[in-house]
């Protein structure tokens, strides 16, 4: 398989890592919380793409109503919507692929997560009782796995959530039917794949919380009808008299006499 070679670098370094965090490593922790350990490693690495996303989210929701007059007004003309769309984007430094860039980060994370999974030893017991954990490498069907597929589902919805808050409706649906869509996917996969995506969903609806009490919400353009009154127009400023200019002095009368008659 051409991905896997492609990834293997990145599947040792998480093996490695894995073993790292895990209860035979320096750190000592059990397998499922190596892997949440792994996943909260991998967010860090990631928080300048997610801060570029937070951007990229807050410039969308302050042109969201000139992109929907856009839409409205090229609504019979898609081509014509995409240009205007795209020549819109590019006068206001818009790159909509900014909020997928930590998603896409991650994808090859995951895939060399499922290898390294895939061919670990089968002695990861844990002491997680409480979790009904037995074996990270298990399929996410065994045991108390369909717990945590319900608890995957949840923070899923979430995270889906706080991502679409731009896209658009029909989107925005989309990304919420997916979730479940994938259940019986994600239900023959191990339990560590499940632990690892479920805890970057709930960093994500962290992430969403915090950025929607930090980042104040864009406000909506003035609603006008035909019986709202015009706004007042100030008179323009009347500019400013020149000053007279002084006075000549004044020239002193002459005043003539009269000649006297002679006698």
């Amino acid at each position: 398989m051409i991905l896997a070679h492609i990834l293997t670098p990145l599947e040792n370094l998480l093996r490695n890592i894995l073993e790292w965090l895990g209860p035979h490593g320096t750190i000592g922790l059990p397998w499922s919380w190596s892997i949440v350990a792994l996943t909260v490693l991998v967010r860090l690495l990631l928080v300048p793409l997610t801060v570029r996303q937070i951007h990229s989210m807050q410039n969308l929701q302050r042109h969201a109503p000139q992109m929907k007059e856009i839409q409205k007004k090229y609504k019979a003309d898609k081509k014509r919507q995409q240009e205007e769309l795209m020549k819109f984007y590019k006068e206001n430094s818009i790159n909509p692929a900014s909020s997928c860039l930590p998603l896409l980060a991650q994808f090859p994370v995951f895939i060399s997560l499922y290898l390294v999974l895939k061919h670990f030893p089968h002695e990861a017991g844990d002491d997680l009782s409480w979790l009904g954990l037995v074996d990270i490498t298990d399929k996410a069907s065994v045991g108390w796995g369909p717990l945590l597929i319900a608890v995957y589902a949840v923070s899923q919805l979430a995270s889906s959530y706080f991502m679409s808050a731009t896209a658009e409706k029909s989107q925005r649906i989309l990304l919420l039917i997916l979730p479940i869509a994938f259940i019986p996917f994600i239900i023959n996969f191990q339990v560590g794949l499940v632990l690892y995506w479920m805890t970057t969903n709930l960093w994500t609806v962290g992430q969403g919380l915090i950025t929607r009490r930090l980042m104040p919400r864009p406000q909506p353009p003035e609603r006008r009808s035909s019986r709202t009154p015009p706004k007042e127009v100030a008179p323009a400023a009347a500019p400013p008299e020149p000053a007279p200019e002084p006075a000549a002095p004044a020239q002193p009368r002459k005043v003539k006499r009269k000649k006297k008659a002679r006698r």
